[in-house]
């Protein structure tokens, strides 16, 4: 629509208000110079900012282009790669657990093998000889050699086990000693066997007499042996009364 002509008091036309604004803002915004000066004064020829590069203007208005970044699949796919990396780099703590775990199991298959063979070295029990000399004789040897005779025919036996001199003559000087003594009948007959030291690996010896008398002869006592044990002493002492005949089935 065209803009109405004003008139004045007397008739003619008035300027436009455009006319009336031109000089002031000509003169405020194209100073006289001779050289090229930006002015506020818009331009017709101005983009318009609302699409002017929309990709970095905050102001463009619609959709932005989809740029690689943005899509979701380039999206899901680095994350799946860096969860890839993250994951061979960091194993976590279930990997570690697993891995402690396996560790554990092989060193207890290990140690259940061994087990076996350790229980059984350890329950071994230790022979009776290796007993302290007292012990073994109080303990084992007197017991054992009274059942022994016993089952040989010989009643009422008293056996003693007695640090003191030798009982036999010409020797009642000598040191005292350990020795295992043997009655019965009485005391009509009796046998001494000789522990010369404490150890019954040591000197060994032996003696009898009968009808109380002291006895006349020491003999010594299984020297032949190298090494001696608790069925040898028995055996020993067995076979020498059975030589005395002095054993029931004789």
């Amino acid at each position: 629509m065209a803009e109405p002509t004003n008139h004045n008091d007397a008739g003619e036309v008035a300027p436009s208000t455009v006319d009336q604004q031109a000089p002031d803002v000509a003169e405020e915004n194209a100073p006289s110079t001779d050289e090229a000066v930006a002015t506020d004064i818009p331009s017709a020829n101005a983009p318009d900012p609302a699409t002017a590069n929309p990709d970095v203007n905050p102001n463009a208005a619609g959709e932005k282009p989809t740029t690689e970044a943005s899509r979701p699949d380039v999206d899901t796919q680095t994350a799946v790669d860096k969860s890839a990396k993250s994951a061979k780099a960091d194993p976590g703590p279930g990997s570690t657990e697993k891995a402690a775990a396996k560790k554990a199991g092989a060193a207890k298959a290990k140690g259940d093998d061994a087990a076996p063979a350790a229980k059984a070295k350890k329950e071994k029990a230790p022979a009776v000889e290796d007993k302290p000399f007292a012990e073994f004789v109080g303990q084992h040897y007197l017991p054992a050699l009274k059942t022994a005779l016993e089952k040989q025919g010989l009643q009422n036996l008293d056996l003693s086990f007695v640090n003191q001199k030798v009982q036999v003559s010409g020797l009642t000087d000598a040191p005292d000693c350990w020795q295992i003594v043997g009655r019965w009948e009485g005391g009509r007959r009796q046998f001494n066997i000789y522990f010369f030291k404490d150890d019954i690996q040591g000197q060994r010896g032996f003696s009898f007499s009968d009808t109380g008398h002291k006895a006349s002869t020491l003999e010594p006592f299984l020297i032949d042996e190298r090494k001696v044990t608790l069925d040898l002493l028995l055996l020993g002492a067995v076979q020498r009364l059975n030589a005395q005949k002095w054993l029931v089935r004789n």
